[in-house]
């Protein structure tokens, strides 16, 4: 066996292949192979630079590394086998093959050459079938557990790629590779494949726990920052405010009748050119007279910023002739077309390359002149996975390689140019709402919403999911639309039941954010008109009693929100998480979906269909669970059902906890909020 030794780990050489196994921090393992001479950097999800220190030693099953509590055992052969220290059977094991018979066994590691030091991979590992996988980004399955899924990595709206796999065998698998490819989580095997790629590189982690796997996840590719305190309030958004004095109007009505709001949204169009990253001056006359009425009465400015550069934006021949845009191998360059401020019959836009990072600073300064230095530092990165017209990713020429290799990249590197370019300038409180995600973004100040969703019963169904399996893919700060933002009628009476019943869903996740297209005749035409209302008094008495008194209980809830997501800042602890996670022991709370835990003390169970008015509810087994609208007392490890008519939605708060709240959370407050 060719295998050398050193102080972080192993290297094995076979037949052209270089295998290394490394330690990476407390309880982890990395693991590289290539046929080329070196291996690359491949740094961008991680913290930590350089491997730590393990211990390795020699029997006859091959060379073992041991880090902590994980051990990789390296067969003869180059087989690859992970255990947890004092257990006899692997957790985690590549497919069995002999490097000496490759017409009998298809190896677990295969490169397929396609020229420049660039290969196809594919890593296979065995199944079992009792395993559970979660996370692996932001998908529409409406799956909580992933076996048995096929997920194609790449981003795309409302489907976001971050490689990061939890298993119930409770070891995480993080896949270090941007690369466009697919995951197949299948019944005889897992395989991963990268399309285009230097070397396979992932790393694997073992805990005691689901809280101990996220933790230690988060070590390895950073720890969200402390969520800002006007963060953990309401956001009022919509398709689209089409002038300062629109947007200042709402506010002043939330402010008149007395309702909380912490952050107001600026949408799309409110620039001259896609590109200009500036304000046109017809609508928006004086920004800085806006933020400052808006700071005076305790409410952000959260700003629209998108990648793409119009042909005719001011800037577009200085990126242009810089390199500062994305190129293609074949045809035009231009790779999205859209409405403009001024161009409703749409435009071809190009895309800043945000891998570069002297086009990161060219569109970090346009950003400060325009926004920074008026008293706004808070943005909403819309479009950045990013939306190309035709996914071509080959056709992909980015400064830091081929589309094929890197794309998955680039929602990372974008927010990192916003997070770099705030703390230059001295920001301590960042938070940047982002349509995409990868590996590590949750670093820099990150928070995600869950994109372009229709405005359906079924589709408030899938945020439940979808938000659970975004916390098990370590991205705390997670949103979506209030109502969904497609199709939307605010004068449609099933809508209004509809925006209700996810009011009372949106008000248990981290980011409590209104926002919404209210068009149900959407068209990309009619993108740049105003649409309907879209505030929490547009949708009829009935529902605007309601919705007043969850932005009241928000508020009231606000101290126990900043405590989880505290949590989440210093131990990677998701604030929303399946009952399971908790209490792992309960076999009867894994297949629970459409019930969650909000931090350790709340469960919730939102109402999920039209005309429901009671529903079910499992109560783990081991606690006593308080019905906050009954007063009554359950035992865990049974299931109760509820009354749940409108104004209702069903949660219990642990009864040891020191949590107490009551109806009177909904009502109003008996002094003004400031």
């Amino acid at each position: 066996m060719d295998v050398s030794r050193q102080s972080s780990g192993v290297t094995w050489q076979h037949k052209g292949q270089t295998l290394k196994i490394e330690a990476w921090g407390r309880g982890i393992l990395r693991i590289r192979a290539t046929l080329n001479s070196t291996f690359a950097p491949m740094s961008d999800a991680l913290v930590r630079s350089e491997p730590s220190a393990a211990d390795s030693k020699l029997d006859g099953q091959g060379v073992w590394i041991i880090n902590g509590d994980i051990r990789a055992c390296l067969s003869a052969q180059g087989h690859l086998r992970f255990y947890r220290r004092d257990e006899p059977e692997p957790f985690l094991s590549e497919t069995w093959f002999d490097t000496d018979h490759d017409e009998l066994y298809v190896p677990s590691r295969v490169f397929y050459p396609i020229g420049d030091q660039v290969y196809e991979i594919n890593a296979t590992f065995e199944a079992f079938d009792d395993e559970r996988f979660y996370g692996l980004g932001q998908h529409k399955s409406g799956r909580l557990d992933q076996k048995g899924m096929v997920l194609d990595l790449y981003q795309r709206n409302g489907e976001i790629t971050i490689p990061l796999l939890i298993s119930s065998r409770l070891y995480g698998f993080l896949w270090n590779n941007p690369a466009v490819g697919r995951v197949e989580l299948a019944v005889n095997q897992t395989r991963w494949y990268a399309k285009r790629a230097r070397q396979l590189d992932y790393f694997v982690f073992t805990g005691d726990s689901y809280a101990a796997l996220m933790s230690r996840y988060a070590e390895l590719t950073g720890f969200a920052p402390q969520l800002p305190h006007w963060a953990s309030g309401f956001w009022q958004s919509k398709l689209r405010y089409s002038s300062q004095e629109e947007l200042l109007s709402v506010a002043r009505e939330y402010r008149q009748r007395g309702l909380p709001l912490d952050a107001i949204v600026v949408d799309f169009f409110h620039w001259n050119h896609f590109g200009d990253w500036d304000w046109d001056q017809q609508h928006w006359p004086d920004p800085k007279a806006m933020v400052d009425e808006l700071e005076a009465q305790g409410v952000k400015v959260v700003v629209s910023v998108w990648p793409n550069v119009s042909p005719k934006s001011a800037n577009f021949e200085a990126m242009n002739n810089a390199g500062y845009l994305v190129r293609t191998v074949r045809g035009s360059s231009a790779l999205f077309r859209f409405v403009d401020t001024y161009d409703d019959q749409g435009i071809d836009l190009h895309l800043y390359d945000a891998t570069n990072p002297e086009a990161q600073r060219f569109v970090w300064q346009a950003i400060k002149r325009q926004h920074l230095d008026i008293g706004i530092e808070n943005f909403w990165l819309d479009a950045c996975e990013p939306s190309l017209t035709r996914r071509e990713y080959d056709n992909l020429q980015f400064h830091r390689g081929n589309g094929e290799e890197i794309a998955n990249l680039y929602p990372l590197v974008h927010t990192k140019a916003f997070y770099d370019g705030l703390t230059s300038e001295g920001s301590t409180e960042i938070l940047s709402l982002s349509r995409s995600a990868w590996a590590g973004s949750q670093r820099y100040g990150t928070a995600v919403w869950s994109g372009d969703i229709p405005s359906t019963w079924e589709s408030l169904r899938l945020q439940v999911v979808t938000g659970l399996n975004m916390m098990f893919s370590g991205i705390p700060w997670w949103t979506t639309d209030i109502g969904g933002f497609l199709y939307g009628d605010i004068h449609s009476e099933d809508f209004r039941e509809l925006i209700v019943r996810w009011f009372q869903y949106g008000v248990f996740c981290p980011l409590f954010r209104l926002h919404g297209n209210r068009n149900p005749h959407y068209s990309q035409a009619n993108l740049s008109a105003s649409g309907d209302p879209n505030e929490v008094w547009s949708f009829g008495e009935e529902a605007y009693k309601v919705i007043s008194g969850l932005l009241y209980f928000r508020e009231r809830l606000r101290p126990y929100i900043e405590q989880q997501m505290h949590a989440a800042s210093v131990s990677g602890l998701p604030p929303m998480r399946p009952l399971f996670f908790d209490y792992p022991h309960d076999e009867n709370a894994y297949p629970i979906t459409d019930q969650f835990l909000f931090g350790s003390d709340i469960l919730v169970a939102p109402v999920l269909h039209m005309r429901q008015h009671k529903r079910r509810v499992y109560l783990p087994v081991g606690e006593q669970w308080h019905d906050i609208w009954s007063t009554d007392v359950h035992v865990g490890g049974q299931w109760v059902e509820v009354n749940a008519p409108l104004d209702v939605i069903p949660f219990f708060v642990r009864e040891n906890s020191q949590l107490r709240i009551t109806p009177d959370w909904f009502t109003p407050f008996d002094s003004e909020i400031i």
